[in-house]
């Protein structure tokens, strides 16, 4: 009596087949392939590798994140997991939130000036048009993630199945990388979402006339800067003097580099203890900030507040003569941080 492929291995025991995910380790991306196989393989990488491997070389900070003082009932059964689920602070621990999570490609930021000089009405009138192309794309790419695979609970994230795992897999040094402008081109879009993402610079051909062309990724894949080195004394080198009494884990300097033409941008996240309980929550919430359209490159919250705008930030922090801010941070309901330090100007 012959089998199908794969057979046999179905009828291995949980322990057995967590002891060989465990073997696999060395290579985020390969926990990322397995969770795609099915459901139950994406329930032990999710439930078991990811706890497991966060456990053991961040154990200072999972402990932290998780020894809270939950209020409520339901607080009490969430609280055996960190903000956004283990999922979220494996892909916070070894990822880089890439230059669009970060907030880089945002254009027509008003860098906190609204409350002073008035909303943009232009701005305001084509995010109203952009966000509900945004939301139906999203529902979609749901729906589609969803087939082949049990829905996941809310509160955890799927970690770079599919979308994710297509850059995580083709973020090699060796290999061609996708272009930023794959979707959009000049001639078919001579004003592109009138400034909500803008192009990055890139340098001039002559003769051919090709497409605007990205060399890093703009989402989120493997952080160059290395991994599993959070630290709260860099969460305090960020946060303003008033918050200080906050906790906030961020990765080590510089964090992912990503060189462009005018400047260096070191990518760098983090993810805070308690976000809801903070002094930086009740600031955000006392001023009412609204959101802004950058989604959490952890999570699965699509809006984020902006802290420079929401003075967060140590006053140190200054702008380029561009406009451009210094450091830049984005914060998500769950907590976790995206931002990017920059450099002074590669020429003046």
């Amino acid at each position: 009596m012959s089998e199908t492929p794969g057979a046999a291995f179905l009828l291995l025991s949980d322990d057995i087949v967590i002891n060989i995910f465990l073997k696999l380790e060395g290579d985020p991306r390969d926990w990322a392939r397995l969770a795609c196989v099915s459901t139950r393989f994406s329930a032990i990488v999710r439930n078991v590798c990811y706890r497991s491997k966060c456990s053991r070389s961040i154990p200072s900070v999972v402990s932290n994140l998780l020894s809270s003082h939950p209020s409520s009932a339901a607080a009490a059964a969430a609280a055996d997991t960190p903000p956004g689920g283990w999922a979220a602070l494996y892909k916070l621990s070894v990822c880089c939130p890439g230059l669009l999570h970060a907030g880089i490609l945002l254009e027509n930021s008003d860098f906190g000036l609204e409350r002073e000089i008035g909303p943009d009405e232009n701005y305001r009138r084509v995010r109203a048009r952009t966000l509900p192309r945004q939301a139906s794309s999203s529902s979609s790419t749901e729906s589609t993630a969803a087939a082949p695979t049990a829905a996941a609970p809310s509160t955890d994230c799927s970690w770079s199945l599919y979308d994710d795992l297509y850059f995580d897999t083709m973020y090699v040094a060796s290999e061609p990388l996708a272009t930023s402008n794959e979707i959009i081109s000049d001639a078919e879009d001579p004003e592109p979402a009138a400034g909500i993402l803008r192009e990055f610079p890139k340098k001039k051909k002559k003769k051919k006339k090709k497409q605007k062309q990205c060399e890093v990724p703009v989402c989120a894949h493997l952080a160059s800067g290395g991994a599993w080195n959070l630290s709260r004394e860099q969460g305090h080198k960020l946060l303003a003097s008033r918050f200080r009494a906050d906790c906030l884990y961020i990765c080590n300097w510089p964090g992912c580099v990503h060189p462009e033409e005018k400047r260096k941008y070191m990518l760098f996240r983090g993810v805070f203890k308690d976000f809801k309980r903070s002094s930086v929550w009740r600031s955000i919430t006392d001023g009412n900030r609204n959101k802004i359209p950058i989604g959490c490159a952890f999570c699965s919250c699509c809006e984020t507040w902006d802290l420079y705008s929401a003075f967060c930030l140590r006053r140190v922090f200054g702008y380029h003569d561009d406009g451009e801010p210094e450091v830049r941070a984005y914060v998500c309901d769950n907590g976790h941080v995206s931002g990017a330090w920059t450099e002074r100007p590669m020429y003046t």
